[in-house]
């Protein structure tokens, strides 16, 4: 029973073109939602910290706050809703937790998050140290040609 309805939720997986950035607990999202207005839609954009995520196949969503007017206000948005349009990750923050529930408690500098430093990768550091020597050897050898 369990293995036809994983199989249909894949299914129905496979059959939605929606590009899902990477994007985790931290993370700056800009949400792209499509409001209705009587006969009208247009789309608007809800900006914020993504505070958790639900992996649940089809069923998964995530949860995203933002301060407004002074006030927290967050929503969950359902991953694979034909209402979202498009979902940007701004920044990456450098968050130790799946889920950032303590930050409803926080306000002003407190409730800030770091971003993540793309920079520190094992083998950007191993470039620049082989580099590093090459530079020195040049910069002494227009001195020598000098004198």
């Amino acid at each position: 029973m369990m293995n036809l309805i994983q199989q249909v939720e894949q299914d129905a997986l496979a059959k939605l073109d929606k590009s899902i950035p990477d994007f985790r607990a931290g993370d700056t999202l800009k949400v792209h939602v499509k409001v209705k207005e009587g006969t009208r839609e247009r789309v608007q954009i809800f900006e914020g910290v993504c505070i958790g995520r639900h992996n649940n196949s089809i069923g998964s969503s995530f949860t995203v706050r933002k301060l407004s007017f002074g006030e927290g206000v967050e929503r969950v948005f359902p991953l694979y809703s034909p209402v979202l349009e498009k979902i940007e990750c701004v920044r990456k923050g450098d968050v130790r937790r799946a889920k950032l529930y303590y930050l409803r408690g926080l306000t002003g500098k407190a409730a800030r998050i770091t971003e993540k430093n793309m920079f520190t990768k094992k083998a950007d550091k191993a470039e620049v140290v082989a580099e590093a020597p090459a530079a020195k050897a040049e910069a002494k050898a227009p001195e020598a040609a000098a004198e």
